[in-house]
């Protein structure tokens, strides 16, 4: 009996290694009723000039998140092979099917991309997806930024993000990285549900890996992409991968060490915040009001901070389900 593991599907149609400037597609076969001999085709550029370090530069790992292919969009239009030393490869739309559906998780699985890891070579679409860039794309990168924002259900403080690691050496170096970035906000953070993620992935392969949320509600501002567009810049050039000087001004220090950092709705309602992002909060104070949806002149549920600190992140929809994230409270000097 043949038990050998199949080879991944997904080929890049343009060299990934061939100096100068080239853009294609990730291609990966997928035959569906509406073409047999169909391919999600993930759009792809790679630059490659000289001898240096490579940076593997992700968006939209996550389908309504667009800061990221915002900022990846204008890097891999204006970004020349003379401008850099080494090779980057440019990702805009990671998870494909989902940005062109404006959804969280893929619509043609119903997986999530970032919680497949490693993938399967044999799985769905997006388990595919997973294994190749755990497979090919991560082992050639020393650096990888991945760009995330709270899509259309939660919102954030604008951040860079680095975690808490085992091995202090690497963590050192994402954490000056994400300095870096120059984000207005800095974030340590430990992931309460890391299992599958692609930031654990790329972490257990020892690269150095920054992550951002910039924002939320399933759309972008002006500020937000000035803040993705430049931190991007800011990381290449920290990993020499570009000449210049980083840019922005004082990043603040946040950290969000553990579980009573995360709020989570004890019921589903009408959500009414009563602090806005950035504010801060001592243990106790309200954060929300959740009033009843079904009926009129009930007491509101009211949820009240864990800990003391700075709001970082808040549900954005006006209507919240039982068990959704309603507020991030995370701690100022991390």
């Amino acid at each position: 009996m043949n038990t050998s593991i199949p080879a991944n599907p997904i080929r890049p149609t343009i060299p990934l290694d061939r100096p100068g400037k080239h853009h294609g597609f990730l291609k990966l076969p997928y035959s569906r009723n509406d073409s047999a001999w169909g391919a999600v085709m993930i759009p792809l550029t790679v630059i490659v000039n000289g001898t240096g370090p490579t940076a593997l530069l992700t968006g939209a790992n996550h389908g309504d998140e667009y800061e990221g292919p915002v900022a990846l969009q204008a890097l891999a239009h204006d970004l020349q092979p003379e401008d850099i030393a080494g090779r980057v490869i440019i990702v805009p739309y990671m998870n494909f099917p989902a940005f062109r559906a404006g959804t969280r998780v893929s619509p043609l699985d119903s997986v999530n991309l970032n919680r497949a890891f490693p993938g399967a070579p044999d799985g769905s679409v997006t388990q595919k997806i997973a294994h190749y860039f755990q497979g090919v794309l991560v082992p050639m990168a020393d650096l990888v930024v991945d760009f995330h924002s709270g899509g259309k259900t939660l919102d954030f403080l604008p951040f860079a993000c680095a975690h808490y690691l085992d091995d202090a050496g690497q963590q050192a170096a994402c954490v000056a990285a994400a300095q870096a970035f120059n984000a207005p906000y800095t974030l340590m953070l430990r992931e309460i549900d890391a299992v599958g993620m692609y930031d654990t992935a790329v972490e257990q392969q020892g690269k150095v890996f920054v992550t951002t949320e910039l924002g939320g509600g399933g759309s972008l501002t002006a500020r937000s992409a000035r803040i993705a567009r430049r931190g991007l810049r800011n990381v290449l050039i920290h990993a020499g991968i570009l000449a210049g000087t980083v840019e922005g001004g004082d990043s603040v220090m946040l950290d969000m060490p553990d579980d009573d950092c995360y709020h989570v709705a004890p019921a589903a309602g009408l959500y009414e915040p009563m602090v806005d992002l950035g504010e801060t909060v001592a243990p106790g104070d309200p954060l929300a009001r959740i009033w009843a949806a079904d009926r009129s002149g009930a007491a509101p549920d009211i949820i009240r901070a864990q800990r003391g600190g700075v709001l970082a992140a808040r549900h954005f929809p006006g209507l919240i389900q039982i068990g959704d994230c309603l507020a991030v409270v995370a701690v100022t000097g991390g």
